[in-house]
């Protein structure tokens, strides 16, 4: 049963993030998601990574796991298979999404799972003191880690294969809340790149996201079922970031039950875990 306020979402732990931590953003925007969708806490579970972002799963209430860092979208896709009935929602951090879970994000990406990802990014490790992330800004990259050319985000989610791709702001917690909702209501792999600020570490990245005028995007005239025209979107370099949704498509998810299987299927749980895998090699 789902709860009618954002409050009941929140559990009564308190929250470790330093002050002005963009991440209080995102938890905001994601419970009052949740009391607007009526999601029930019994039948959704979010599986985090590690970092500081992944901290969120201990002050929502939801079932929640806990995962290495870069493994969290695998364990989400395996909380799936085994019960197809729950909501399945994956949060973490850039350096979780676009490094050590690159590899991970391409495949679940063109395999379309019915998952939803939100990716906290703030260009930087938090977690560990600030190393630069994948995303973090090319002067930020080339005075700390040398010269590197910073991942777009968005572009690598359309062209991996994800049908529902968007971009927000965690201190827009409005438009941020419409573009989870919208994000949960979408049948297929949905990510949402939630630009974030790190007052701790990465200062200067900061400034430059502390309340800028950001680019939103016109759902009513760009064509966000067009795949192309959504990649010239996502890579046409602005000054100022584009927040909003960059592609929307219907594709069919992986199925997520062995053909045949019932309630009146009473074999082995690792005999159905084996067939499932079975059916999603390539």
């Amino acid at each position: 049963m789902g709860l009618k306020y954002r409050t009941e979402y929140r559990t009564d732990r308190k929250v470790t993030w330093c002050p002005g931590c963009g991440d209080f953003g995102v938890l905001d925007a994601l419970c009052d998601a949740f009391s607007r969708t009526g999601l029930d806490p019994a039948q959704t579970v979010l599986v985090t990574g590690n970092g500081c972002s992944s901290m969120i799963g201990f002050f929502v209430k939801t079932y929640a796991m806990h995962g290495l860092h870069g493994r969290a979208l695998p364990m989400a896709w395996g909380v799936k298979l085994a019960n197809p009935s729950l909501k399945v929602i994956v949060a973490g951090g850039d350096g979780d999404a676009f490094a050590v879970g690159a590899g991970h994000l391409v495949h679940i990406a063109r395999r379309n799972p019915d998952l939803t990802y939100l990716i906290m990014d703030n260009g930087c490790y938090g977690l560990t003191r600030g190393q630069p992330s994948p995303t973090a800004r090319r002067q930020i990259m080339a005075g700390e880690n040398g010269v590197g050319q910073p991942i777009n985000p968005v572009a690598l989610l359309i062209t991996a294969g994800a049908t529902f791709v968007a971009q927000g702001y965690s201190e827009d917690p409005k438009s941020l809340r419409l573009l989870i909702q919208e994000a949960l209501n979408h049948r297929g792999f949905a990510v949402v790149n939630i630009l974030s600020s790190c007052p701790t570490f990465n200062r200067q990245d900061e400034a430059s996201l502390n309340r800028p005028e950001f680019l939103y995007i016109e759902t009513t005239s760009h064509p966000v079922h067009d795949r192309l025209e959504a990649l010239r979107l996502a890579m046409t370099e602005e000054d100022r970031p584009r927040v909003g949704v960059f592609y929307r498509k219907k594709r069919g998810v992986p199925d997520e039950r062995p053909k045949g299987a019932g309630s009146e299927d009473r074999r082995d749980d690792l005999t159905r875990l084996g067939e499932m895998m079975d059916e999603l090699r390539p």
